[in-house]
């Protein structure tokens, strides 16, 4: 079988498959109170969605307690990511690789001419070094920065974010910090740079609901900053009505699942721990995340490999600074990552891939 890189995971439509590992969304699945929301919201199908989204900002504003008006909601975050870089019309540019492949894509549709990247290196484990801050000058523009990490999962240093943010706001560089998979760490209250926004107009933070309740059918995102003025170029670069009412319904009634979170925040540090225990006893090299989903690196062909056994994963050699042999798998419930890890397990057993020193030692 022979499968075409993927652009994104969720890919479904292109074959048939038992298990979708690509995406990386909440294991809990759709609140009920999210899918009651959108089935009410047919009501209202006979009339325009408000424009400004003013109920879910305002709630948006109770739970980060900051002004509603520096609140910009989009249809997904995605949508947000182009937007901004039309808002900003950066010349230069710095990107942290390997990161999200949208925002190289935005950049260039805005018109960017310089392009520069920080390679995160494999042998320190994909992580941010302090070497970053010598690449934020006076003639950067703006900077994106995602954490925890898309694909690695990896959260950046906190006490290194902040000097990030700093020397950006020295160098007049605009700080995009994507913060998409944040709420699904164990703590996203230590990682967030969102009590830094109101004393920092370059910052500017990307949220999306996608992710976080399970719902990317339903696209929804927001970003957050204290800078009117970019806020307004924002909103002038997204088409009229970006969020439908079902949306605005779907994203008010999931601010309300607090014990959603919280458990699903439980089952996927479970689940994590439990794929990344079973990645080593197989000889699987993964890395550190503390996200819901794992990069791990296999034979160039595992995509395929699993493809014949129902199950999709994610091929990240689209991502900058990582190629071929990197795979990406979400966390899921315990009776699907069993069944991953079995197929995993074949697959690495009959090719002879074993990737760590415990397994070849294992195996000895």
């Amino acid at each position: 079988m022979t499968m075409q890189t993927q652009e994104h995971g969720g890919d479904i439509y292109s074959a048939s498959y038992r298990m979708d590992f690509s995406v990386s969304i909440n294991p809990l699945g759709t609140p009920h109170s999210v899918r009651s929301a959108v089935i009410r919201s047919t009501a209202s199908l006979g009339q325009y969605p408000d424009v400004r989204c003013r109920d879910l900002r305002r709630k948006l504003s109770d739970r980060f307690r900051i002004p509603a008006h520096w609140i910009t909601c989009g249809n997904g975050a995605a949508e947000l990511i182009f937007a901004v870089a039309q808002a900003v019309k950066p010349q230069t540019a710095l990107l942290v690789c390997p990161g999200f492949s949208e925002y190289e894509r935005a950049l260039r549709v805005a018109g960017c001419q310089d392009l520069r990247f920080y390679l995160c290196p494999r042998s320190g484990g994909f992580r941010i070094g302090e070497d970053i801050l010598e690449q934020i000058t006076e003639d950067i523009d703006m900077m994106y920065l995602c954490n925890p990490s898309n694909p690695t999962g990896i959260l950046s240093d906190q006490e290194l974010m902040v000097r990030i943010l700093e020397k950006c706001r020295d160098n007049k560089v605009v700080l995009v910090v994507d913060e998409c998979f944040l709420e699904m760490t164990s703590d996203p209250s230590r990682h967030t740079l969102m009590g830094y926004i109101a004393d920092n107009p370059n910052l500017l933070i990307l949220r999306s609901f996608t992710k976080t309740y399970a719902m990317p059918g339903v696209r929804l995102g927001y970003c957050i900053t204290n800078n009117r003025q970019m806020t307004d170029r924002i909103r002038d670069s997204i088409q009229p009505w970006p969020v439908s009412i079902p949306a605005q319904m779907a994203g008010e009634a999931a601010l309300e699942e607090e014990d959603y979170l919280k458990e699903a925040r439980e089952l996927i540090q479970k689940e994590l721990r439990y794929l990344k225990q079973s990645f080593e006893v197989v000889g699987i090299q993964f890395y550190d995340s503390a996200a819901n989903f794992l990069l791990f690196e296999g034979p160039k062909n595992l995509l395929e490999l699993c493809a014949k056994k129902g199950i999709l994963i994610r091929d990240c050699r689209n991502y900058r600074g990582l190629g071929t042999g990197y795979f990406r798998a979400s966390v899921h419930t315990r009776r699907d990552n069993e069944e991953l890890c079995g197929v995993l397990s074949d697959i690495y057993r009959t090719s002879g891939h074993y990737l760590t020193d415990r397994a070849f030692r294992a195996r000895a």
